[in-house]
C-alpha cells in the first residue's frame, strides 16, 4: 500500500509512514497492515529491529483519521480502535527493537504508533500533544499509561488541556529517549540496519535537546494545580494562582469538552496503578461510550467539519458534569465487546 511502505533494509524492518498530504493520518488499511507486518516480523530471525519514520518533513504521524470516524457515525467504527489498541499492546510487548525516528508533528493515534516502543528518538521539531479534550474525545492509544507516568503532573495537564510539548519537554518528562536531529536518522538507520546495537548507536547521535521548554515558574504552576483531587479542584487551584499562566491553562481547559475533561481526569487517576493492558482494555470501555454519546461528533464538526470553532458541548458547563455519567464510561461491556474478549 502506498500510505505505509514497509522494507526489509538489512537485519531491520522499516515502516515508512506515506500519506504526507494528510499528515499520515492513519486509516484502518495503515493499522492493519502495521499490525500483520509486525506480525510477520516477530517471527522472521533475519529481522533483529523494527524502525519506523516518517516520509514527511512536516508531520510524523497527526493521528487517526478522525474524519472517518465522523462520517462513520451511523455505524460507530468499533474495530477501528479496536485493532489500533490491540497493536498498541503489541508494540508495547514487541521482543524485538522497536525503534521510533520522530519529527513534526505527532499526536493521537501517531504517538501510540511511536511512543510505546523500546527507543524513540526526537527530532528539534517534535511537537507532542493528546488534543483529544478538544474534541469530545479522550486521550487514548495508551495516554492512560503514560501521561500519569509523567513527573511533577505534566501529563495530566497534557491530557487534560492539550497542551503541546516540543523535544526538550519530551525528552525530560520521559516520553522519548533520545534527542536526535533528523540530519542522522539516515545513518542511523544505515548502522543499525548493518547490525550496529540500538542502544549504541542512538547514543553516538544523541545531542542536546533544542528549545527551553516549560520554565520552572510554569513546571510550579503545573505541579501545584494539578495535585488536585478532582477536575474542580484543579480549576480552583488554578483559578488562586496569580500567575498569567495558570488564567492560560484555566482558559485552555475551558475550551475543551466538559465530559471529555473529566473522562481524561478519572482515566489518568486509575491508570497510574494499571498495567499497560488494563489500561488499553479501559480505553477501549470508554470508546465505545464516547462513540454513542454527542460531544465528538460536535467537536469534529467544529474543528474539522464546519469549522466554525465553535462546538455545542453537552453538558455546555463543567459544573453541570455528572459524576455518575463520567463513571458511566468505565463500567465493564458485554464480555464479547471487551477487548480481550472477556478476559
Amino acid at each position: 500500500m502506498d500510505d505505509m511502505l514497509f522494507e526489509k533494509r538489512g537485519c531491520v524492518g522499516l515502516v515508512t509512514l506515506n500519506r504526507a498530504k494528510a499528515l499520515n493520518a492513519l486509516t484502518i488499511n495503515m493499522i492493519n497492515a502495521l499490525s500483520a507486518q509486525l506480525k510477520h516480523w516477530e517471527s522472521d530471525d533475519t529481522v533483529k529491529a523494527v524502525i519506523l519514520m516518517s516520509a514527511s518533513e512536516r508531520a510524523f504521524s497527526a493521528g487517526a483519521d478522525i474524519r472517518f470516524v465522523y462520517n462513520s457515525r451511523a455505524n460507530p467504527p468499533y474495530d477501528f480502535f479496536r485493532v489500533e489498541y490491540l497493536m498498541n499492546c503489541a508494540m508495547f510487548r514487541y521482543p524485538k527493537p522497536y525503534i521510533s525516528l520522530v519529527d513534526g508533528i505527532v499526536m493521537g493515534g501517531g504517538v501510540g504508533l511511536s511512543f510505546h516502543g523500546r527507543y524513540i528518538a526526537a527530532g528539534s521539531k517534535t511537537l507532542f500533544a493528546m488534543p483529544e479534550t478538544g474534541i469530545g474525545f479522550f486521550p487514548d492509544v495508551g495516554g492512560s499509561y503514560f501521561l500519569p507516568r509523567m513527573p511533577r503532573h505534566v501529563g495530566l495537564y497534557c491530557g487534560m488541556t492539550g497542551a503541546r510539548l516540543g523535544q526538550a519537554d519530551c525528552l525530560k518528562f520521559g516520553l522519548v529517549t533520545h534527542a536526535v536531529e533528523p540530519d542522522h536518522f539516515p545513518a542511523v538507520l544505515d548502522a543499525i540496519s548493518n547490525g550496529a546495537k540500538p542502544e549504541n548507536c542512538l547514543a553516538k547521535y544523541s545531542e542536546e535537546a533544542k528549545g527551553e521548554g516549560l520554565e520552572e515558574e510554569k513546571l510550579s504552576v503545573i505541579e501545584n494545580a494539578f495535585s488536585g483531587r478532582s477536575v474542580s479542584e484543579i480549576r480552583a487551584n488554578l483559578k488562586a494562582d496569580p500567575h498569567p499562566f495558570a488564567k492560560e491553562t484555566l482558559d485552555l481547559m475551558f475550551s475543551r469538552s466538559p465530559m471529555s475533561v473529566h473522562v481524561a481526569f478519572e482515566q489518568m487517576r486509575r491508570g497510574a496503578t494499571l498495567r499497560f493492558e488494563d489500561c488499553m482494555a479501559m480505553e477501549y470501555r470508554i470508546l465505545e461510550r464516547i462513540l454513542n454519546d454527542n460531544d465528538f461528533y460536535e467537536g469534529v464538526r467544529a474543528t474539522i467539519v464546519d469549522k466554525d470553532g465553535a462546538p455545542r458541548w453537552n453538558p455546555v458547563s463543567f459544573d453541570d458534569v455528572s459524576e455518575e455519567k463520567v463513571q458511566a464510561y468505565f463500567l465493564p461491556l458485554d464480555p464479547d465487546r471487551e477487548l480481550f474478549n472477556g478476559s
